[in-house]
């Protein structure tokens, strides 16, 4: 049976967990150990729970305890439920819950590069995005469009900040993912350590060299990493030059370049890897 608790009080110190700390001051809750993150809507919790994190606690909009959330809650007997009206939870998270379920969940520790990258064909690399709608757009496409994995810079939105998270629809929690390179003040988004693996590496770039994204070529790699850069500079110039291929996509109308986030579902369709012929056409 769920551990249904009553909020009577906004100033209990088990609720500082959604109403008082950062995402931040989460990620660091239990340092040296891996802190927490808040898992929003059933949808995402769902993803998350199947993904293998632990929940903490719920937040929960009380009519939903009986109906949408009554199977998530189901599988987590003993986990504190705290509930209220719609109105006092907004008043108490600052915002309106997304279907009136928020989660709190334990990280887990994250995988090395190489263990993310065995056997893809196909990874995203992401250097300094740093704001996390487009990273969770990111993360939706990249699972949705075939990608194995994706690669972040130490400078990127978090991808289990509770938007990035929301705005994948939980699919954070079922594409690889881990960071690559450890110096947030690093523009190095470990492209040689890449090449060493055996991927090719394409820049997502406006360059007067660049080739089209439809390049047999580029289609024709066993292995590529596709690198997006940054919502307003784009990558760094030391990224473009090392890596193997600039790629552009084609515009018309006098439109120079797309939102990162509609860049890379287009540059993941494209690109994606199709030798086994598992892939449907849309």
């Amino acid at each position: 049976m769920p551990n249904i608790i009553e909020i009577t009080d906004f100033q209990v110190p088990e609720l500082d967990i959604y109403a008082r700390l950062t995402e931040v001051q989460l990620l660091h809750y239990h340092e040296p150990k891996e802190g927490l993150f808040i898992a929003e809507s059933p949808k995402v919790i769902e993803r998350a729970l199947n993904a293998g994190y632990n929940p903490v606690s719920f937040l929960v909009e009380r009519k939903h305890i009986d109906g949408q959330a009554k199977n998530i809650l189901s599988r987590c007997d003993g986990t504190p439920v705290y509930t209220a009206d719609f109105e006092v939870l907004a008043k108490l998270t600052g915002f309106q819950l997304t279907r009136g379920m928020l989660c709190a969940m334990q990280r887990t520790p994250l995988p090395c590069v190489e263990k993310v990258c065995t056997g893809a064909h196909r990874i995203a690399v992401l250097e300094n995005i740093m704001n996390p709608t487009n990273i969770g757009a990111i993360f939706r496409s990249a699972a949705a469009l075939s990608m194995d994995a994706v690669l972040l810079t130490p400078a990127c939105s978090d991808p289990l900040y509770r938007r990035s998270a929301r705005v994948s629809m939980g699919t954070v929690f079922q594409i690889p993912w881990t960071y690559l390179g450890n110096d947030a003040q690093s523009p190095d988004p470990g492209i040689a350590q890449l090449q060493k693996m055996g991927f090719k590496t394409a820049a997502m770039a406006l360059s007067d060299n660049a080739i089209s994204i439809d390049e047999p070529r580029l289609m024709a790699e066993e292995k590529l990493a596709i690198v997006l850069g940054s919502e307003g500079d784009g990558l760094a110039a030391s990224t473009i030059s090392d890596c193997d291929y600039t790629v552009r996509i084609p515009m018309s109308n006098g439109v120079d370049s797309l939102n990162v986030a509609a860049a890379s579902a287009v540059a993941f369709w494209q690109l994606q890897y199709r030798a086994s012929g598992k892939y449907a056409c849309i």
